[in-house]
């Protein structure tokens, strides 16, 4: 079987990415702080980059993962000859990449229901996961050469579009230990700028309240109360000064108007109407295509970060979601 063209134009706009160096330096030093200080506790080792998936773990291990690091999804099976020449050199790549992206192997005769949602044909067939995002890279054998490209045009995508940090890898970490370890401690004194932070919520400085979360993100951007509350404080930044009444009208009239939605699915958040939420953007990502679909789906994942992962609520909105973009 021949691959398919390798190129990722088409996939995503990459003439729009040039204009997002902005994103790509904050990757950078985002990655570069992680390093700084990560150490053990959110280093992974080289072995980890390369992981088996199946259907349970799906979600956790691929469409959460791809929200820092893009993944590339490896169908492969035990009697296809060409997935054994291939399978070794996107191993070899991944360590290689040290972190810049994660090969997450799916046996398609274990999984068939992941085969049949990215629509695969025939194996080996190679995906990626970019913020939640589903890209076909190729299908069939391909040459070292050509996959370096594709996987280079990933990571720029990742790195300049998304803003991903990618995995700090650490040589002398345990196969395993990133899921293992305990959270790392902040790596300052933050309690003075979360409350800060708080207060400023409280009298209703939104600004204020933004500008001290983002403080302690540049400092830390694992900090995970910070990233809660940012997420809080934009959304409730974003409805300020709204008129409830005809931003549901507008919604109601133009079912199509992707901003229209976006707007409405903001109302039912903060109203606490988070099902009916995430249920429109869903509904929304479903009849879009391109960047309208992009600009939905981003602000889904942002309206996740308010609720909250664990949330139940978040779980189910989650495997909608993946529904819809496969």
């Amino acid at each position: 079987m021949q691959p398919r063209n390798m190129s990722m134009s088409g996939v995503v706009d990459l003439a729009a990415v040039k204009a997002a160096q902005e994103a790509k330096a904050k990757a950078e030093q985002a990655r570069a702080e992680a390093a700084r200080q990560g150490g053990a506790g959110g280093a992974v080792s080289p072995a980890d980059l390369v992981i088996d998936v199946d259907e349970a773990g799906f979600e956790r291990d691929v469409l959460q993962r791809s929200a820092e690091v893009p993944v590339v999804i490896d169908f492969w099976a035990e009697w296809c000859q060409p997935c054994k020449q291939l399978s070794p050199v996107l191993e070899r790549l991944a360590v290689e990449y040290n972190g810049r992206f994660l090969l997450a192997k799916i046996d398609v005769d274990a999984n068939q229901m992941l085969m049949q949602q990215f629509g695969v044909q025939g194996i080996p067939a190679v995906f990626a996961v970019v913020a939640g995002q589903a890209l076909p890279l190729f299908q069939g054998a391909a040459g070292e050469a050509q996959i370096r490209q594709t996987l280079d045009q990933l990571v720029q995508v990742g790195e300049e579009r998304f803003g991903l940090t990618g995995l700090v890898v650490d040589p002398d970490a345990e196969p395993g230990g990133a899921e293992a370890a305990a959270p790392a401690a902040p790596a300052g004194p933050y309690d003075a700028l979360l409350e800060a932070a708080v207060q400023a919520l409280d009298a209703g400085d939104l600004g204020g309240a933004i500008q001290a979360y983002e403080n302690v993100l540049n400092d830390d951007p694992g900090n995970m109360e910070a990233k809660l509350g940012l997420a809080q404080a934009e959304l409730l930044q974003r409805v300020q000064g709204a008129d409830p009444q005809q931003v549901r009208k507008d919604a109601a009239d133009k079912p199509k108007d992707v901003q229209a939605q976006i707007a409405a699915a903001d109302l039912d958040l903060v109203g606490g109407h988070v099902e009916d939420a995430f249920g429109r953007l869903i509904e929304t990502v479903q009849r879009t295509a391109g960047e309208d679909r992009d600009a939905v789906r981003l602000r889904l994942l942002e309206l996740f970060e308010v609720v909250g992962a664990e949330d139940p609520r978040v779980t189910a909105a989650r495997r909608a979601l993946a529904r819809a973009l496969f």
